[in-house]
């Protein structure tokens, strides 16, 4: 029997995170009392979900460090441990702790005298930890002042640092607060980081691209053709960006976006055959495949929606899982394979036992919906009737 998953809030902020920093506070300010902070930091740890979390902690933080502003967050940044490494190609993430420090911040540091200095702050716990939703709480708050600073900072030598400015500015950035801005303001800043080196920094602004494409993919097609003919990315990586940014306008069937990426629009392609299985178990995989047949030569895009039941058994919930791209000859069946986790407690959700359905779309058309259902494999089998 496998060991139970433990929830990503008990992974990132437990007793021993709010030890460690406490001990690194405590070592540049010793006034800090670090053991009365940790008991009132953990104390309502068990009751509290992720991002309620990151706020106690740094409404804890502000019982216990200087009642001035200024001298609490210097205290904060002295505090800190060494930058993640820039010279990095990809993400060295950070430790989620010091969100609390950029929380502590946002909480307390959104006044207009103290805008710059706060901004600055940012800059620096970023390169610890993403300030990516503090961040926004300045954009609202002083959106001319702070989108020029996020300009500035696109220059910046921190691979971090450059990622902030297209993290923190996307407009449906997941468990962020909400921007008041129009959905294309960063438009601007993603044009200096198209071209960034880091991967860590281009996928960001193709995450920020793909969250444009909900409310203007037209839009997002223009800028993608633009970078693409300025030839200042290499093409992998401008194919890449492309690709990412795009996801969601594919599987939408969005005719201009399925022609930049090359894709046949409306091809003749019928699913010859497809096998679900009736029962799966919980905590397993979703074993399925699937046969597609041309009747001309044709590049095509291929994803997978399953609809999730709720609670009370109805399907209330759906998602889109990309499958393959691919070109298909004309007569000649093409079988594609998936292996899709199942698991009962993700970060993102809950999945129920009960029926569920699988959906192919190609080319974001829909082509029918297969049931399966998944049984809980901690529940015993029911004994077969004579």
């Amino acid at each position: 029997m496998s060991a139970p998953r433990v929830p990503l809030k008990d992974q990132l902020f437990h007793r021993g995170k709010v030890a460690l920093i406490a001990a690194q506070i405590h070592a540049v300010h010793r006034a800090f009392r670090r053991d009365a902070f940790v008991e009132q930091a953990t104390e309502r740890l068990a009751q509290l979900e992720l991002k309620q979390r990151i706020a106690w902690i740094a409404d804890c933080l502000r019982t216990h460090l200087p009642r001035d502003y200024r001298r609490a967050v210097n205290v904060l940044l002295g505090s800190l441990p060494a930058p993640c490494d820039p010279e990095r190609t990809d993400g060295e993430f950070g430790d989620f702790i010091y969100a609390t420090y950029s929380e502590f911040v946002a909480q307390r540091g959104r006044g207009d005298r103290d805008l710059e200095f706060s901004l600055a702050a940012l800059k620096e716990i970023t390169t610890r930890f993403s300030a990516e939703d503090a961040i926004r709480t300045f954009i609202n708050a002083f959106p001319d002042r702070t989108m020029a600073t996020l300009l500035a900072w696109t220059g910046d030598e921190h691979y971090h640092v450059r990622r902030l400015c297209s993290e923190g500015s996307r407009p449906r950035l997941p468990w962020a607060r909400r921007l008041a801005l129009p959905a294309t303001a960063a438009i601007p800043i993603l044009d200096r980081l198209f071209d960034d080196r880091t991967r860590f920094v281009t996928r960001s602004v193709a995450n920020h691209l793909n969250d444009i494409t909900k409310t203007d993919p037209d839009a997002v097609v223009q800028i993608l053709r633009r970078w693409r003919d300025s030839g200042r990315q290499p093409p992998r990586e401008m194919d890449y960006i492309v690709r990412h940014a795009t996801r969601s306008a594919i599987k939408a069937g969005h005719p201009p976006t399925l022609a930049l990426l090359g894709v046949s629009t409306g091809p003749h392609v019928t699913i010859s055959e497809i096998m679900v299985p009736r029962h799966v178990d919980l905590d397993t995989e979703l074993a399925f495949s699937v046969g597609l047949l041309a009747e001309e030569d044709a590049k095509v895009v291929v994803d997978y929606m399953l609809y999730f039941p709720g609670p009370s058994g109805e399907i209330t919930r759906r998602k889109i899982y990309k499958l393959r791209q691919l070109t298909l000859l004309a007569g000649r069946q093409v079988n594609l394979t998936k292996r899709h986790p199942l698991q009962a407690n993700m970060t993102t959700r809950k999945i129920y036992p009960g029926r569920h359905e699988l959906e192919i779309l190609i080319n974001g058309a829909p082509h029918g919906r297969h049931p399966f259902w998944i049984r809980d494999s901690a529940l015993p089998a029911r004994p077969r009737q004579p």
